[in-house]
């Protein structure tokens, strides 16, 4: 009976569970969606994988809720029904409002804000409470890779109405972890030093008192493991490897200890140098570009640059797109390599269009006779280099940029597109500085470098100083003949003070006038004409010294002067504001013509070669020499001619205008004869190497005054040293030196630092 009634009940079980799998199947006549709070019904739906007309069952619920889930958008979904209508209750995940940040000093709150959109946190985006680990995983790794290996990092969720949550991180830093040695193991031909003193990572020089390059950097040490290895490829080392790098921390976190594991491997040599392909510039031509030579140690970084030159050679001659690849045979048993340059022209190109876009205020022939590659002509890669040099050079250019696009449907037509962005070429300002030797400095002028869109230049300047004043109205067009001659007028009036300017004691009025013509001989040279018709008026005081008026009592104190200057100028620096290399030679003569009041000439000279030595570090050699004397009835340079040295514009560590012969008075009087010279060291700003808007330098001037060339004694020249920077600031230049004079004798006026300050406003 017992057995009779358990096999009843369980048959029943079964029919029941069979009854509940086997529920009827309806067809969906709607689907409505609750819960919903910010998402709408319309984005849900596109999710489901039913619509309305579709057989449903409960077997399908499964298949609903997990589609639901993998939007992210919810944390809890129920499938139910309601006669033929498909329910689907949900419950949505809060979105994120704001993302704020504090204790972030070493990394800038945008990187990090970067940095979480890569898991998906960002304002607006659903929050997801399982992200969390993720989160400060990802902020971590950023602080580990700048060497902070104690920071800590908190999150905190706060609810906010309508399903919105803030997530505030806190985080505390710590400190950098500092790299205490460095070390290469394996190395054999290279001491250490020699292999990491142009790392980034190591331990800061004795005296760099605020490096940072002992702060540890992931990516600081990739950059010194690829320079570690370009070195050694540099000097041969084929085989070359780092075989493991071991970046160690001390138990406290503070300190780390790098190591570096490499494999020099043999050395190899060139054994030969041969040219293949298409030569189609002279061989002869092509070898003299090579560096490299049989016998010399390999180096992959001279034979990219041959194969750079080479190919630059051949642009010249319009193959744009020419390609030679150097392919290097090793003969392992001699440990010498068998170099050749594969030559492929490709085909010679000529330009079909230049377009000239960004131009709104500028006519296009402004640009274009700036340019020295044509429209028709072959494509010559020097000259499109120097077309993009002499547009930027114009004072309304911002910056330039070309690029050479192939036509499409043809192997030899390129096209040059030339976008410029320019900056506001018309300005009204105000100005105001102060100098040593000027003292306070007003300055006012009108000037509009694109006049009309023209290219011209017109100026109104007014200027107001402790030792000068200045009125001068010019007028300047840089292209006056289709060959590139310029013209120029200007008209001036100046008082100037000597004894506010700590030179004899008398003061000049000068009224003047000048044509100035500007010739070019070549792409870098110029020659420059001046014809000056100018009336001086010479104004004493009660102290004015004995000298002085003795010219004046021979030649009067006012003149008509009548002069022409000539100079020549040879330029082929980089650039005008802060060259890195390239020299500049003028030469020039200024001759007051017979029939003026008085009769003088003027020699002057002025050179400089710059020498780019890195990226970074260029060597500047300079010098100077002016020469003046009268002729016809005048006896000797006018004093009020004369030439000054030391100050900042001189020999930095002496006052201004104080070397050279005195007066009766004992103030600077200077002299006919005056010779300069300078060593200059420029680098940039220490931990701010790529701020292009500061220039420091180390340097040495001598340099003297005389009163004729025969009192010239090279015992004589004053000397000094020291530092300087020049910083191009938002508000006007700022230029400091600091400089100890290294040979001086009594009586000479010392100043350590001197500087020179201006402002816009």
């Amino acid at each position: 009976m017992t057995r009779h009634l358990l096999q009843t009940l369980t048959l029943c079980g079964l029919l029941l569970a069979s009854g509940m799998a086997w529920a009827p199947t309806y067809v969906i006549e709607d689907i409505e969606i609750e819960g919903l709070e910010r998402i709408t019904a319309g984005t849900t739906l596109t999710y489901l994988p039913v619509q309305v007309g579709d057989v449903f069952d409960d077997a399908r619920s499964p298949e609903v809720i997990r589609a639901l889930f993998q939007t992210g958008f919810f944390s809890d979904v129920e499938v139910a029904r309601r006669g033929d209508v498909l329910v689907v209750i949900v419950q949505e995940r809060p979105a994120i409002n704001d993302i704020r940040f504090s204790g972030n000093r070493d990394i800038p709150t945008d990187a990090l804000t970067d940095a979480l959109q890569g898991v998906g946190l960002q304002r607006g985006r659903v929050f997801n409470r399982t992200i969390l680990d993720r989160i400060e995983n990802e902020l971590r790794q950023q602080y580990l890779a700048r060497g902070r290996y104690n920071v800590q990092i908190d999150i905190e969720i706060t609810e906010l109405p309508r399903n919105r949550v803030d997530v505030e991180i806190t985080i505390a830093e710590g400190q950098v972890a500092r790299i205490r040695e460095v070390n290469v193991v394996g190395n054999e031909t290279f001491d250490d030093r020699a292999l990491t003193r142009r790392f980034e990572s190591g331990v800061p020089r004795w005296w760099a008192f605020l490096s940072r390059r002992d702060h540890y950097s992931r990516q600081k040490l990739s950059g010194d493991l690829e320079q570690l290895r370009s070195h050694y490829l540099d000097e041969g080392f084929l085989n070359f490897d780092i075989d493991s790098t071991q970046v160690t921390l001390t138990p406290d976190r503070k300190d780390i200890y790098i190591t570096i594991n490499i494999d020099e491997g043999e050395q190899y040599r060139i054994g030969s140098v041969d040219l293949a392909g298409d030569l189609i510039v002279p061989a002869e031509e092509l070898r003299e570009l090579i560096e490299v030579q049989p016998g010399e140690v390999f180096s992959r970084r001279e034979v990219v640059e041959s194969a750079e030159r080479i190919s630059r050679r051949l642009t010249t001659d319009g193959f744009a797109f020419a390609n030679v690849n150097p392919i290097p045979e090793v003969d392992e048993d001699t440990r010498e390599i068998a170099l050749t340059f594969f030559v492929d022209p490709g085909p010679r190109v000529y330009v079909r269009r230049i377009s000239i876009t960004g131009n709104s205020r500028t006519l296009e022939t402004v640009y274009r006779r700036e340019l020295r590659q044509m429209e028709g002509a072959w494509f010559n890669g020097d000259q499109v280099d120097r077309s993009r040099v002499r547009v930027q050079r114009l004072p309304f250019v911002e910056r330039v940029n070309i690029e050479t696009r192939r036509v499409a449907g043809s192997d030899d037509e390129v096209d040059l597109e030339i976008a410029v962005v320019e900056r506001m070429s018309g300005a009204l300002s105000l100005g105001a500085g102060f100098s040593q030797n000027q003292g306070l400095l007003l300055t006012g002028s009108l000037t509009q470098d694109n006049f009309l869109g023209s290219g011209n230049r017109v100026s109104i300047s007014l200027s107001r100083s402790d030792v000068s004043q200045l009125v001068n109205f010019s007028v300047l067009n840089p292209h006056y003949t289709i060959h590139g001659a310029s013209r120029g007028f200007s008209v001036f009036y100046q008082e100037l003070d000597a004894e506010e300017a700590d030179i004899s004691r008398f003061a000049t009025n000068r009224l003047g006038a000048n044509v100035t013509y500007g010739i070019p001989l070549s792409e870098f040279g110029t020659v420059t004409i001046r014809p000056q018709l100018e009336d001086v008026e010479i104004v004493t005081v009660a102290s004015t010294p004995g000298e002085i008026l003795d010219f004046i009592d021979r030649e009067g104190d006012r003149y008509n002067l009548f002069s022409t200057e000539v100079s020549y100028t040879h330029d082929t620096r980089d650039s005008v504001i802060f060259a890195a290399s390239g020299r500049r030679h003028r030469v020039g003569a200024e001759l007051v013509l017979p029939g003026s009041d008085l009769q003088y000439y003027r020699l002057n000279y002025s050179g400089q070669e710059i020498f780019k030595l890195s990226d970074t570090y260029s060597l500047s050699l300079s010098a100077g020499v002016g020469y003046g004397d009268g002729y016809g009835g005048t006896d000797g340079l006018p004093f009020f001619e004369h030439y000054f040295g030391g100050g900042i514009r001189s020999v930095r560590g002496f006052k201004d205008n104080s070397l050279g012969p005195r007066d009766s008075n004992d103030e600077p009087f200077g002299g006919s004869f005056r010779t300069t010279g300078s060593v200059e060291l420029y680098f940039p700003l220490p931990f701010a190497a790529d701020n292009d808007a500061v220039r420091m330098s180390s340097f040495v001037d001598a340099g003297q005054v005389f009163e004729r060339v025969s009192d010239f004694e090279p015992d004589e020249l004053r000397v000094s040293a020291g530092l300087a920077m020049t910083w191009m600031s938002p508000v006007g230049p700022l230029t400091l030196s600091y400089g100890v004079p290294l040979r001086e004798k009594s009586g000479d006026e010392t100043q350590s630092v001197q500087f020179l300050l201006g402002a816009a406003f």
